[in-house]
């Protein structure tokens, strides 16, 4: 793979769910040695630090159970500031925090996409869609609502204007198992590339991706790749509070990264929802970074040993 320039930025996001402990992601993955990882595959690495939300007064929520909106919308701002910014010189690499960052990561992706004049492409790697809109959420919980947001569905007025709207048709979403009825009646009306991980067991998870990376390269498109942690099975990443049996293995996780690795596509990437509170020992951690090793270029004859120690 050739040399890029990657930008580590921390987004200690933990205000769109209830339960705490997002907000330590980011150094969990400094201390699983992510920029050593990439560093040791020839890459330059950069890390630019934590970042804060941006200080914002919004109108009380139409929706009394919505948590955290003022706080949600100032990470929105923030983080979509620091994607297009850093886009520029390098790969952002959004070390997470919870889902809701992909609020301000993607859109602020799409808006670098369209200032080069070319089409984005969107990567959802998670159990759930998260195709919520603040009016339409019953849990409040502002991490089922990025994919609503960046797709300019209606309940975001409170959000910052979208700079370019992510076109529903260029989001493949692999290792759904989690849909409510709410986003199933959007989903099934729509045209999004839904994966599911029956799909995944019937066909595999080569061919979709496969089919929907050619999409991507044929029209020349900037991919964002977003990776939550309950993407894959609990048994092997426990440290996330929205644990969904029967996700992604170790070996489906690399795969996927290796395809997508050897596509060339990838211009950004989040890593989200970790929760060290609930880690094992660094385990899920570690695979996270090891997984962001094989998206840069890691192949598996070249996977270290890691000490149980």
């Amino acid at each position: 793979m050739t040399q890029t320039h990657c930008i580590l930025i921390g987004a200690p996001v933990d205000c769109g769910k209830r339960r705490r402990g997002c907000l330590m992601g980011p150094d969990a993955y400094r201390t699983a040695g992510i920029a050593e990882a990439l560093t040791e595959l020839g890459h330059s690495v950069e890390d630019i630090g934590n970042l804060s939300p941006a200080d914002v007064a919004v109108p009380a929520p139409k929706n009394p159970k919505i948590h955290a909106l003022a706080e949600n919308v100032g990470w929105t701002k923030t983080l979509m500031a620091a994607a297009q910014d850093t886009a520029q010189r390098g790969m952002p690499i959004f070390m997470g925090g919870d889902h809701a960052l992909a609020a301000g990561t993607v859109a602020g992706m799409a808006a670098h996409a369209a200032s080069q004049n070319r089409p984005f492409f969107a990567l959802w790697l998670d159990a759930h869609s998260d195709i919520h809109t603040p009016e339409t959420t019953d849990s409040g919980n502002l991490h089922g609502t990025p994919v609503g947001y960046v797709t300019g569905r209606d309940g975001f007025d409170a959000y910052p204007p979208l700079p370019a709207r992510v076109a529903t048709r260029n989001i493949c979403m692999i290792g759904l198992r989690s849909v409510d009825a709410a986003e199933h009646a959007v989903l099934d009306d729509g045209d999004v590339t839904l994966v599911d991980m029956r799909r995944i067991d019937e066909e595999g998870i080569s061919a979709p991706l496969q089919a929907f990376l050619e999409r991507v390269a044929a029209e020349n498109g900037m991919l964002h790749v977003s990776l939550d942690v309950d993407f894959l099975d609990p048994s092997i990443a426990p440290a996330v509070g929205t644990t969904v049996p029967g996700g992604a293995t170790v070996r489906e996780g690399h795969l996927v990264m290796e395809i997508l690795s050897d596509s060339g596509l990838v211009t950004s990437l989040d890593l989200v929802e970790l929760n060290p509170y609930l880690d094992e020992r660094g385990k899920t951690a570690n695979l996270m970074v090891d997984l962001t090793a094989s998206l840069m270029g890691r192949r598996v004859f070249d996977r270290p040993t890691r000490s149980s120690a």
